[in-house]
């Protein structure tokens, strides 16, 4: 019989020991931040990562304080009314010192009651200021952008918005089909423009060749003039020289002599008179001759 009272004692110190130790203590896991309740009113202070000690009444609710990512896939429109599939991610996290702030006024499901509403509406209006063919281009800048808007409006619950990434954008078959047009005739244009720079580039290079060709030619032909007018002046110069010499090695008795050596044995019939009078010159020894025949 005492056997059973004591057994039963026993028993009930375990449960109550094990009701103590399940009411009255709590443990929060490392990265987590511990939100005390007490009859459902939050706490002004937090719990860290460890073991605690608590009042029965008092409830302890976990806030995971690490960073976590999260996919999101939307759908927009482009400034000119192009329809946009976007896949995306975000990374975020939940400040410890307002956790309970946090879970005060949203509660611990406030990534799909707070951050996904606003981060879908930013995507979207940041989308809607941009052509379609330019937001393939601009998706660094998008990103960006998204996350600076959605880090303002986020701060004042003590959330953290670390990154906003793009990762997809899709467009309907016929605005692909469309861009793909558009880019075969660019390149078909490209390609032709640089044939005709080619074909220009010859044409000015052959022409260049010709002006080159035409310039030596005049080239040669002036050296070749002036060496001719060289050599004739030359010629010129040799020939006035030697005549000079000529005329002043002549004498009125070389001249005479010239003259005499020279003659042929008739006599001149005519003589200058003065001025512009030509007389004849009687030839007597011709007349006689006649006469006496």
């Amino acid at each position: 019989m005492r056997l059973s009272k004591t057994l039963i004692i026993v028993i009930a110190i375990v449960v109550v020991g094990v009701l103590i130790y399940a009411t009255c203590t709590a443990q929060v896991p490392t990265g987590y931040t511990g939100i005390l309740t007490t009859f459902g009113r939050v706490e002004q202070y937090t719990l860290d990562a460890g073991f605690h000690f608590k009042s029965p009444f008092q409830n302890v609710v976990l806030m995971d304080n690490r960073e976590q990512k999260t996919s999101f896939k939307t759908q927009s429109f482009s400034s000119d009314i192009q329809q946009v599939d976007i896949d995306g991610s975000i990374n975020f996290s939940i400040n410890k010192a307002t956790a309970m702030n946090l879970y005060k006024e949203v509660g611990t499901s406030y990534f799909n009651t707070l951050v996904m509403p606003r981060l879908l509406e930013n995507t979207k209006a940041v989308f809607s200021k941009y052509t379609a063919e330019n937001l393939v281009a601009a998706r660094e800048t998008l990103s960006k952008t998204i996350r600076s808007q959605l880090a303002d409006e986020m701060d004042r619950y003590g959330i953290n918005i670390i990154s906003v990434s793009i990762e997809n954008i899709d467009f309907t078959n016929s605005f692909t089909d469309a861009v793909e047009q558009k880019q075969v005739a660019a390149q078909k244009k490209l390609q032709a423009e640089i044939e005709q720079g080619q074909k220009t580039m010859e044409t000015q290079q052959q022409a260049e060749r010709q002006r080159i060709t035409a310039e030596a030619e005049a080239s040669v032909k002036k050296i070749q003039a002036e060496a001719a007018a060289y050599a004739t002046r030359i010629q010129a110069e040799a020939e006035a020289e030697a005549n000079q010499k000529i005329a002043a090695s002549l004498t009125e008795s070389l001249i005479k002599w010239q003259q005499a050596n020279n003659w042929d044995g008739k006599l001149p019939t005519f003589m200058s008179g003065e001025g512009s009078t030509s007389l004849p010159i009687l030839n007597i020894s011709s007349e006689s001759a006649a006469e006496k025949e």
